[in-house]
């Protein structure tokens, strides 16, 4: 049987083989728990269930939809502003189109925003964070002081003006969005870093001859996936709330895409007579952040991590 340490005390690959399986073994065992304690909970698992839903749906939604092709350029005024019906369960809107058939359109651009926006905040959030807290001094003023001008914007409010600058298009919304949304996150990561950079596994391994890249991405962010989990699933609903907010008001999604907030906007128009016409859409984006939200309360308590706005 080979031996563990060399004469000279230092580890050999076998140890340290046997040191990445013992840890795997224990972060397989961690998960396990906190999915246990998740699935205690029936509010988080509602939460969990109509995301999926909602998810399935909006990728089934040209099989799925009465109508697939009233998401487009489709007008039957004959149809106009019928109420719910067996051919219609939630209505037409002002010029025939099917309102569920949009809706499930419609869930499919607020997921693919929540996708690009996440997908280009966090990322950049994380790494800013993480090279902040790791490196500390002159390196974390900047980045942090950068950070907190940036904060110092409400996301609407770049987000209009952006928007307005540029052409109003569901591409131009969701750049707006994502140009402050890794300011949260470089916060929480930052953070985080500051305080693990102290702790013995990341002082053995530098003391290993781990160089900076491995030390940050291979021991300390592992340790932060937690509360960046529970971050990103919060912060799905406040996306989707901006967006729909941006389309309400026209510079976000334009017609004939089937924006729920679009839909609303338009549908406020022929309140109270023909109600279904915004109250569907509203109570659409109502369940997909609900969801979310209690997704992500869900996972705050199974982690035991407290993330703050």
């Amino acid at each position: 049987m080979s031996t563990e340490t060399t004469d000279a005390g230092q580890s050999t690959p076998e140890s340290e083989s046997l040191l990445d399986s013992v840890v795997s073994q224990q972060r397989r065992e961690l998960w396990a728990r906190a999915w246990k304690r998740f699935v205690s909970r029936p509010m988080s698992v509602a939460g969990l269930l109509i995301i999926l839903v909602v998810v399935v749906a909006a990728l089934l939604a040209p099989v799925v939809a009465p109508y697939p092709e009233h998401a487009g350029k489709y007008t039957d005024f004959a149809a106009a502003l019928q109420g719910p019906s067996l051919d219609h369960p939630l209505g037409t809107d002002h010029v025939g189109r099917d309102v569920l058939s949009r809706i499930l359109f419609g869930y499919r651009l607020s997921l693919m925003m929540v996708g690009v926006v996440l997908g280009f905040g966090v990322p950049v959030g994380v790494v800013l964070g993480l090279v902040a807290g790791y490196y500390g001094g002159w390196t974390e003023t900047i980045i942090m002081r950068l950070t907190d001008t940036a904060l110092a914007l409400p996301p609407l409010v770049m987000a209009l003006a952006i928007t307005s600058a540029l052409q109003p298009t569901l591409w131009n919304a969701m750049l707006a969005i994502a140009a402050l949304w890794w300011t949260w996150h470089t916060r929480l990561v930052q953070s985080i870093v500051a305080s693990e950079r102290t702790e013995e596994y990341v002082q053995a391994a530098e003391l290993a001859g781990a160089g900076p890249l491995h030390v940050m991405f291979r021991e300390i962010l592992p340790n932060t996936l937690s509360p960046i989990l529970v971050k990103v699933t919060l912060d799905a609903g406040f996306v989707i709330l901006i967006g729909a907010g941006l389309s309400f008001i026209g510079v976000g999604v334009q017609p004939p895409q089937p924006g729920l907030g679009t839909m609303v906007s338009q549908g406020t128009n022929y309140l109270p007579d023909s109600w279904w016409f915004a109250v569907f859409p509203g109570l659409a984006i109502f369940i997909l952040v609900m969801g979310f939200n209690m997704l992500g309360d869900g996972l705050r308590d199974v982690f035991d991590v407290e993330v703050n706005r």
